[in-house]
């Protein structure tokens, strides 16, 4: 089952795939049948999680007498991202063994971000990109759909807790990260500790030296979640941790990977973000971006550069579709 939010005449709509050009609301479901179903996706991954064999079959009588029911033009609406009202989106950075191979200290574990959701944009919405965030790049990456609370997850039980996949674009300004987002700063020796520094390389003229990065406008700023078109439940994904990835900049292939290539596989990374974050019905985690470069673009998508041109970003991954997003420049 695919579903996605969408805008027509500024009315916002959960949508039920019923093809590739139509779909049915939520609104409409409750109209023809004997069934309430909530009208916002954040409502219903909470309230309906257990509803899917009912909706399913409603939606196949749907497609057997289409004429019977109004449906959405889903070339006449707006996407959003399908769940705009997340209340957390966690980000994993270095997930991808192509860029893992990077790391001279490993923490041996997942390193976590967040994103707001207010980054978040739906599929052919604009990415805006300002001149003042420097080098920005996109970041093709399979996120996952908490369904329901779960707290100490066990790595056995982790996929029980998925309510579905999606495709995100983590737009990400190393510009404004290595800039805006970071300080440098000299401790008092008396307050140093020695976890502070045991991660990186120093000399002795450097060795109080710190740098923090708080990836907030890197990660954040306006437009640098786009997600979807659809949410596909989790019964549709045999193994999330073996599907392929394609991106393309107006219509080059410059990554060609699967998540195979993740270092944490889905399941580690729920269980392990469940011992510090609750998990709660709707979160969203982007598993870590493709990385696998080809022969034009050797370095994948640190070869695409969105403050230099404005472009056309597409993301392909099995099973779930094609997010599309156009690039543009503002000021």
């Amino acid at each position: 089952m695919k579903i996605g939010t969408v805008l027509k005449n500024e009315k916002q709509y959960l949508a039920f795939m019923i093809n590739e050009n139509t779909a049915i609301s939520s609104n409409e479901i409750n109209k023809n049948f004997e069934t309430q179903i909530s009208k916002t996706m954040q409502e219903f991954i909470a309230k309906d999680f257990e509803k899917y064999d009912e909706i399913e079959c409603i939606l196949n009588t749907v497609r057997q007498g289409v004429e019977d029911y109004k449906l959405i033009d889903l070339s006449s609406i707006e996407w959003q991202a399908p769940n705009p009202d997340a209340r957390k989106i966690l980000g994993v950075a270095f997930n991808n063994k192509n860029i893992r191979k990077e790391v001279h200290i490993d923490p041996g574990c997942p390193n976590y971000f967040l994103k707001s959701s207010s980054c978040l944009v739906g599929h052919n919405n604009p990415i805006l990109i300002r001149k003042s965030y420097g080098n920005t790049i996109p970041e093709p990456e399979l996120c996952l759909v908490i369904g329901k609370t779960g707290k100490d997850i066990n790595r056995e039980k982790a996929l029980d807790y998925v309510f579905g996949y999606s495709i995100m674009n983590d737009i990400t300004s190393h510009g404004m990260k290595f800039s805006m987002d970071s300080v440098a700063v000299t401790r008092d020796p008396k307050i140093m500790k020695p976890e502070f520094i045991n991660w990186r390389k120093y000399g002795e003229q450097d060795k109080n030296d710190l740098y923090f990065v708080y990836h907030t406008r890197s990660k954040s700023s306006d437009t640098f979640g786009p997600m979807g078109p659809w949410l596909t439940t989790a019964n549709e994904i045999n193994n999330p941790n073996n599907i392929r990835i394609r991106a393309y900049k107006n219509g080059e292939c410059y990554t060609d990977d699967s998540t195979s290539s993740y270092l944490f596989s889905v399941e580690e990374l729920i269980s392990d973000a469940s011992h510090y974050f609750t998990l709660e019905p709707g979160d969203i985690i982007s598993c870590g971006t493709a990385a696998k470069g080809n022969k034009q673009f050797p370095n994948a998508h640190r070869n695409i550069l969105l403050n230099e041109e404005e472009c056309e970003l597409k993301i392909n991954i099995d099973g779930l579709g094609t997010l599309t997003n156009p690039v543009k420049h503002i000021q």
